[in-house]
């Protein structure tokens, strides 16, 4: 089984706060935020953004909530080892997957059935699957999906090439 939990998207939060300052303020907000996604670990990490949140609570209240109330999410991805952390704290890769199935998908407009849908959204995600796999900086691998595990039947099997 995985360990799972909620991570909210780093960027989208980032966006949602900046909301709550004027346009002046945000490159301050901004880097002030940002020094806590910079520590070394979940402790550091948590105890910079409870301090950041109180130093901007006196003059922006609306954001010190939002920072509080968002902590957790924003910061799941800090329980999982160091070296997922650039893969884990923004679901952008995701949404641009989404965003490309939806593109493809507009284009054939009607599909004539279900197993059409599932054959092209199948196929992307497998053209997917396969570029993460591949590329030089392997996004997920299996290997690195297997140590989030605590089944032993999650391990990767070795597949012999044809």
């Amino acid at each position: 089984m995985l360990s799972a939990t909620w991570q909210r998207c780093r960027v989208h939060f980032m966006r949602n706060a900046l909301a709550h300052v004027g346009s002046k303020q945000r490159a301050m907000v901004a880097a002030a935020i940002r020094t806590a996604f910079a520590q070394e670990t979940q402790d550091a990490a948590r105890a910079e953004w409870r301090a950041v949140a109180d130093r901007l609570r006196e003059r922006f209240p609306k954001l010190g909530a939002l920072m509080d109330e968002a902590e957790d999410d924003v910061l799941a991805h800090l329980a999982f080892p160091k070296e997922h952390w650039p893969q884990l704290h923004s679901t952008n890769p995701l949404e641009r997957l989404n965003g490309e199935i939806k593109r493809r998908t507009d284009v054939v407009a009607i599909f004539p059935n279900e197993a059409a849908i599932v054959r092209l959204v199948g196929a992307m995600l497998l053209e997917q699957n396969d570029e993460w796999a591949a590329s030089r900086a392997r996004y997920m691998s299996l290997e690195k999906l297997a140590q989030f595990s605590d089944d032993p039947q999650a391990r990767p099997r070795r597949i012999p090439a044809a």
